[in-house]
């Protein structure tokens, strides 16, 4: 079974913003398209789309529909299928090594030099973890196969 196509929107070009936004979706679908994937997630990921191509909306309430259903297909292919588009575990990790380990260093620099100025100390060293745990699961995702040739 195949994934369905996205039907072209006449407006939707003519903004380049939106135009990037529904390029990067119908990549994703392309290059879902390329790899085996079983009937059951396929018609799940054609919901998606054909709700997607029957919105009757303005073009901007059919571009915010496009961002949700990209998202929704996204998470739905890393939960069921395992499969990760370019830097997806770089970007989540970012954000989890500044809250986790940088807020925290940032705190113990502050209380070990007298100055809770220093807070700020440990976001980019949170930062910097993060991203270095994140691009090695990336990195594992890509020697597994699992990293799809898109980045989001």
């Amino acid at each position: 079974m195949e994934i369905s196509k996205l039907t072209e929107r006449s407006g939707v070009e003519s903004n380049e913003k939106w135009a990037r936004k529904t390029r990067y979706f119908r990549q994703l679908i392309d290059e879902l398209n390329a790899r085996e994937i079983p009937d059951g997630p396929v018609a799940r990921i054609n919901e998606e789309i054909d709700q997607l191509n029957a919105f009757t909306g303005d073009d901007k309430s059919y571009m915010r529909h496009l961002t949700n259903a990209q998202s929704r297909v996204l998470k739905f292919v890393e939960k069921e299928l395992k499969l990760v588009p370019k830097g997806y575990y770089r970007t989540i990790w970012l954000v989890v090594g500044m809250a986790a380990f940088g807020t925290p260093l940032g705190t113990a620099f502050g209380i070990a030099m007298g100055n809770m100025a220093f807070i700020g100390i440990g976001l980019p060293i949170g930062m910097a973890i993060g991203i270095a745990l994140g691009s090695g699961m990336d990195k594992k995702a890509a020697d597994e196969g699992r990293q799809l040739n898109v980045e989001m």
